[in-house]
């Protein structure tokens, strides 16, 4: 049992010195998965707009809304997780990455 409390203890100190990556793939894969209604709702928005000025403003709003979840999120991500310790981070983050998975696919 201690060696692998010993597994998990190392793969979650080495987690954890990447957690800023970590964090940004799990925000970017979020932001594609809800890629469609993000878009969908921007379109919503715009719609009434002529052609000239909406295609644009769409490309405007689309950067400044995804720009801003992935500059803005990811740290808040890093912090939430690095309140985990190192017998906890690592399953986590499996568990996380798997619900990603099934989401992912039922989508």
């Amino acid at each position: 049992m201690d060696y692998v409390l010993s597994i998990v203890a190392d793969a979650s100190r080495w987690c954890r010195g990447h957690l800023g990556e970590i964090a940004l793939a799990l925000i970017s894969t979020l932001l594609v998965m809800f890629g469609t209604e993000i878009n969908g709702w921007v379109k919503q928005r715009l719609g009434s707009l002529p052609t000239l000025v909406r295609v644009p403003a769409l490309a405007a709003a689309t950067v400044a809304i995804y720009g801003a979840a992935t500059t803005h999120l990811t740290p808040w991500v890093v912090k939430g997780l690095g309140q985990f310790n190192n017998y906890s981070l690592a399953p986590v983050l499996l568990i996380g990455v798997c619900l990603l998975g099934v989401l992912a696919e039922r989508r």
